[in-house]
């Protein structure tokens, strides 16, 4: 649901009634993840997707009897090759579905916290006695929480737990608990959704290929940030789609920046005053993604003074050096899609290989940021 939270968020302060499908849990190829959602207005209105068409017509009833009788219910979604005219999904995979009519102020208090971009963590009973679906718990960064789940006194202590667990991660997940708390009385399913900040990608090198890379940074979510130790080309019209621009030696920008297990660190300059002092302190940080821009006897030539520089062979194998995927790229927007793609590849585990003629799983488990 906090994938649309924008929209909902105006909706909510609009004062319009809306229930909400949401994508609990997948099995096989499905084409959205735990945590996409539909909502549904009493005006009819639609935001929102949980399989790209193929179960949304369904989904879309079953909002608007939410929205009428103010029960919540649980459905599943899957490929039936003995009924060619049920409902379900085309591309073979298994979806259930949690439907609940937004009532009260803590899912409202969630979508705020989303909209704003502040951290936050929306955890509802996804599977459990029929009295409690769809209850929810709002759990900051600090474990404090709004709301609660009903039954059992330390059932919210440790849904906040649990929740607060997967907000620090980042991640979108189902946890199983107790009714009672902890592991103790009939097992309840948590649909855990958070919302964070977006992640950061910095693009080191004030060059035409960082501008086409800053808008692909952008259109993937990230918040860019282009740094370069020459004014001159660090400008806010040469790149004014960047979050931020800086002045500064790359190396020390970095020391002094935060980043994160989310975060992508592109290395476009390509020469070794800049490189070296760079990428021997990118190399040791924990983030996701660390690539440097060059020919190949440019990347030879920098791995040798890396070595030089006390990097370990452990941390040289996590460059991505030469930048990005092989897809013939020659312009500067055809070199920022193949950094992209890499970023993409890394993060969801993909091979980067065609799938045509592939065999492997279009579809793969979700992966944390951490690498991203």
């Amino acid at each position: 649901m906090l994938d649309i939270a924008d929209e909902l968020n105006r909706w909510a302060e609009q004062g319009r009634e809306f229930a909400v499908a949401t994508v609990v849990s997948v099995g096989g190829s499905a084409p959205r993840r735990p945590g996409a959602a539909l909502a549904v207005d009493v005006t009819g209105a639609a935001i929102g997707s949980i399989s790209g068409g193929c179960v949304e017509g369904a989904v879309y009833d079953l909002c608007q009897q939410a929205l009428e009788d103010g029960e919540a219910v649980r459905e599943r979604f899957g490929y039936s090759d003995e009924d060619a005219f049920a409902v379900g999904l085309t591309c073979g995979g298994v979806i259930d579905v949690l439907v609940t009519p937004v009532r009260g102020p803590v899912v409202p208090a969630a979508l705020a916290a989303a909209a704003s971009g502040r951290p936050a963590a929306l955890a509802r009973i996804a599977d459990g006695p029929a009295e409690l679906l769809g209850r929810a718990l709002l759990v900051r960064p600090d474990r404090a929480y709004e709301g609660t789940l009903g039954g059992h006194p330390e059932l919210d202590r440790t849904a906040a737990d649990e929740a607060a667990a997967l907000l620090e991660a980042g991640r979108t997940g189902t946890v199983v608990i107790g009714e009672e708390g902890s592991r103790c009385g009939r097992p309840l399913t948590l649909l855990v959704e958070t919302s964070v900040p977006p992640p950061r990608m910095i693009v080191f090198g004030a060059m035409d290929f960082a501008a086409a890379l800053v808008r692909v940074g952008k259109f993937l979510g990230y918040r860019v940030t282009v740094c370069d130790a020459r004014p001159v080309f660090a400008t806010k019209t040469r790149f004014p789609e960047t979050d931020e621009i800086v002045v500064e030696w790359p190396h020390r920008y970095l020391e002094a920046t935060e980043v994160d297990s989310r975060t992508a660190l592109c290395v476009l300059t390509h020469d070794p005053k800049f490189d070296v002092p760079l990428l021997r302190l990118a190399l040791k940080l924990p983030v996701a993604y660390v690539g440097a821009m060059g020919s190949r006897r440019t990347h030879e030539d920098r791995n040798q003074r890396l070595r030089d520089a006390g990097v370990t062979e452990g941390e040289l194998a996590r460059l991505r050096s030469p930048i990005g995927l092989d897809l013939g790229a020659r312009t500067p927007e055809e070199t920022a899609l193949s950094i992209a793609a890499q970023i993409v590849a890394d993060h969801r585990g993909g091979s980067g290989a065609a799938l045509s003629g592939a065999h492997t799983p279009i579809h793969r488990s979700v992966r944390s940021l951490a690498g991203p």
